[in-house]
């Protein structure tokens, strides 16, 4: 059983994606209110060797010596990656030692405002960092961020990171209605956007339960809005998650056993992490699946959100 790497799982955006998690539930510098692994519970900007990085890299070299190679190894996980000092010479290590891997890098991006950060991620060959607010106001609001992040710093950061990273940058926009979706922020977004020049724009919205009780996704219609609003010519709506099912290798096994627990009795995630042995950020991936097909619910209660079976009427 591994403790830092998990999966590979199946990812909406990199096919079958071997998981890296560099930090421990939740450390991060954002308090997202939409966030599938719930409230942080270390808001937090100090970089340190939150896990030890010899044990990631032992852990990397087992798995890619004894199994097939994943689509993408990825650094994701239930925090904020680039909060581990040692990322990047874990990132120099695989691209030197598996140089036919792709590796990602999936980070909130609010780090990237430090010149030592973006330096240790040029090897990458895929960033995926995430800008939901241009505005103060949206920002505090949707991602309710440690009080050392100053926004314009933040959005800087990952301008200057693109004219100093020569791979792919895919730019994340979570929109959620209520939060981030007037047209100040949209048209302040759009305007940070030319600037930071990504490769690609991905809208996203809500397919799990967030932080915060009661959030509402946006439309599928509402995501299409804002981009012919915007006018531009690489954004794109993230699939929806009954895609996954179509990736190469989808683990029925961890689908089936997922859902004959739940069969018994309502579980949390984390119930469901401590049962089964399996990260949690894998276990959502599966959860939104289950819950797509209409074949579990989920209930929030004060302890957290219960995930059961639904009967067929």
């Amino acid at each position: 059983m591994y403790k830092h790497i998990f999966g590979p799982v199946p990812s909406r955006r990199l096919k079958m994606s071997l998981g890296v998690d560099l930090v421990p539930h939740k450390v991060c510098d954002l308090n997202c209110v939409y966030c599938e692994c719930g409230k942080t519970t270390d808001l937090i900007m100090e970089r340190k060797e939150y896990v030890p990085t010899e044990e990631v890299l032992k852990e990397l070299d087992h798995f890619l010596q004894n199994n097939l190679p994943p689509d993408y190894i990825t650094f994701s996980g239930s925090g904020e990656p680039l909060l581990h000092s040692g990322a990047g010479k874990i990132i120099n290590y695989v691209k030197k030692k598996y140089p036919g891997i792709p590796l990602a890098v999936l980070t909130n991006g609010t780090l990237l405002s430090d010149k030592k950060v973006r330096t240790e991620i040029l090897k990458a060959d895929l960033v995926l960092p995430s800008l939901d607010a241009a505005t103060q106001k949206s920002f505090l609001k949707i991602n309710r961020p440690s009080k050392l992040i100053d926004l314009d710093k933040y959005i800087q950061g990952l301008i200057d990171f693109r004219k100093e990273y020569k791979g792919r940058i895919w730019l994340e926009i979570f929109i959620l209605p209520g939060y981030n979706d007037d047209q100040e922020n949209l048209a302040e977004l759009k305007n940070a956007i030319v600037k930071i020049k990504p490769d690609l724009i991905q809208l996203n919205s809500l397919d799990r339960p967030g932080a915060v009780k009661d959030l509402k996704p946006a439309t599928y219609e509402q995501l299409d809005g804002i981009i012919k609003s915007w006018k531009l010519k690489n954004v794109e709506i993230i699939s929806s998650v009954s895609e996954r099912k179509k990736v190469g290798s989808f683990r029925k096994d961890i689908e089936d056993v997922i859902l004959e627990t739940i069969m018994r009795r309502p579980c949390t995630v984390s119930d469901l992490k401590d049962i089964l042995g399996i990260n949690e950020n894998e276990i959502n991936k599966y959860l939104s699946t289950l819950e797509s097909d209409g074949k579990i619910k989920h209930t929030v209660l004060p302890r957290g959100t219960f995930y059961s079976f639904k009967e067929n009427k």
